[in-house]
């Protein structure tokens, strides 16, 4: 049982780390950003669509998932056979781990595409925000820092 509890504080502090994945909305500047001159660009929307923005892929989730299946595969049989539990519950939960980090951190993205006022047309895919959207014919900012562009009204 106290392997268990041990494994469960494991995850959740692992999983409390992943959820510190930066945002990816327009709206949301990270550190290094601030302060720092951007270049503005005019346009309007073409067309909007609804997308997925997949979730992250790091080491977090499978290596939660294989602690906790091997945890728990060991509880099961003794000798050999709790090896062999360990070890095929270890592969088993890295691979439940890795697909549930994906799909906590799966987010709605919108995709924007801009007829630019110097000539370009370019679609953006930024993270959607409840309350905020984009309609084709609308005059929006394109706004750049660091090399990432995000669409604003």
């Amino acid at each position: 049982m106290k392997k268990q509890s041990v494994a469960i504080v494991v995850l959740g502090a692992l999983l409390a780390l992943g959820g510190c994945a930066s945002s990816l909305t327009g709206d949301v500047y990270s550190r290094e950003d601030a302060r720092t001159p951007q270049t503005v660009r005019m346009g309007t929307v073409e067309s909007v669509r609804l997308v997925q923005i997949e979730g992250t892929k790091t080491i977090i989730g499978p290596a939660a998932g294989a602690a906790i299946g091997g945890v728990a595969g060991s509880t099961v049989g003794g000798g050999r056979g709790s090896t062999v539990a360990a070890i095929v519950g270890a592969l088993a939960g890295g691979m439940a781990g890795a697909a549930a980090e994906e799909g906590i951190t799966r987010t709605q993205g919108v995709e924007i595409t801009v007829n630019e006022d110097g000539g370009y047309t370019r679609a953006y895919v930024q993270e959607a925000v409840e309350g905020v959207s984009f309609a084709p014919g609308e005059r929006v900012r394109i706004m750049t820092v660091n090399g990432q562009s995000r669409v604003v009204k």
